[in-house]
């Protein structure tokens, strides 16, 4: 189905994985944004996506996706001369390491009127000419809507850190809610602990920042509180971590669109104000959803029915 807006509109990449591993490999749908978009629907949020692929045999296979996952897909999306793709290279443990053949545009946006929650993401929001349009539209629609970033940085595809870093910040100041890998952090801040980027992270202007360690869990940031919130992994078979990080960060937005802390203008001035008893049950299903994706090849997006009980997560 195509749409110009719902609820939540999710901006970035979609491609093609082609996951690797030994003398074998497969083909799935991804891309960070798109992963998002996908794992927000499947939890039961009204969310559209704007992308770009070509209308080839990939781009047809990225349509369907999205379709299958109940995603608005915003006119245009289709409209690149070719679909870019990612080859992902697992290790003996199931780690990913990526090569990128990528083409990045946003397709006109009619309206964004209706998005009460703008996620921008990885790729699309520091690559040439898109990005530009993407930092134009954070800038649009910031303090009209919420909005949340993940850098998920691809050094081989996004250059040095310091090409991107002045990009990444100010998009981080423009968000309400951010969340990054350890590694992402590290990257970014050669020789700078990431509790102490983050820390930086805080005081730009976002009033939560998620850290995620993996295995070890997360670092959770919040205005109301001078130091950061621990929480542990959940500890299951892992199948590989492709899409795992995604996962987190579509659980996070959705405990918070349904604390009624990410959604509309006023929504973030209560994230603000929360503290951890309003706060913590989202970190609890982003940790339920990304445990559950680890256990399935591949990008998968768990349904509410998949989440388990309450206080998942092992919180301290």
């Amino acid at each position: 189905m195509t749409e110009s807006t719902a609820a939540v509109l999710c901006v970035g990449e979609a491609l093609i994985d082609v996951v690797s591993r030994g003398s074998g490999s497969r083909e799935y749908v991804g891309g960070s944004p798109l992963n998002v978009a996908c794992g927000l629907a499947r939890l039961g949020h009204p969310t559209s996506f704007a992308s770009w692929w070509a209308d080839d045999d990939r781009g047809r296979r990225i349509a369907g996706h999205a379709a299958d996952h109940g995603l608005l897909v915003v006119a245009g999306s289709d409209g690149a001369e070719r679909t870019s793709t990612a080859l992902a290279r697992l290790d003996a443990d199931g780690q990913a390491s990526y090569e990128f053949d990528l083409d990045w545009q946003l397709p006109p946006m009619a309206s964004t009127e209706s998005s009460g929650h703008l996620h921008l993401g990885s790729i699309g929001a520091t690559l040439p000419p898109g990005a530009d349009d993407v930092l134009a539209l954070a800038r649009q629609l910031h303090g009209r809507a919420t909005v949340s970033y993940d850098p998920n940085v691809r050094p081989a595809i996004m250059g040095a850190a310091a090409d991107v870093l002045g990009r990444i910040e100010e998009l981080v100041g423009l968000s309400d809610a951010v969340k990054a890998s350890s590694e992402d952090l590290e990257w970014l801040y050669p020789g700078v602990p990431p509790v102490e980027a983050a820390a930086r992270w805080l005081a730009r202007g976002p009033a939560l920042v998620v850290v995620t360690r993996g295995a070890v869990g997360s670092l959770t940031w919040f205005a109301t509180e001078p130091a950061p919130r621990e929480s542990a992994a959940q500890r299951v078979p892992v199948v590989d971590t492709v899409g795992a990080g995604d996962s987190f960060m579509a659980g996070l937005l959705s405990g918070l669109l349904d604390a009624g802390l990410l959604g509309r203008p006023d929504a973030g001035d209560r994230l603000r104000q929360a503290g951890w008893a309003v706060v913590g049950p989202a970190i609890d299903r982003a940790i339920q959803t990304s445990a559950i994706t680890v256990t399935h090849s591949g990008a998968y997006s768990p349904t509410r029915a998949e989440l388990p009980g309450e206080q998942v997560g092992g919180l301290r």
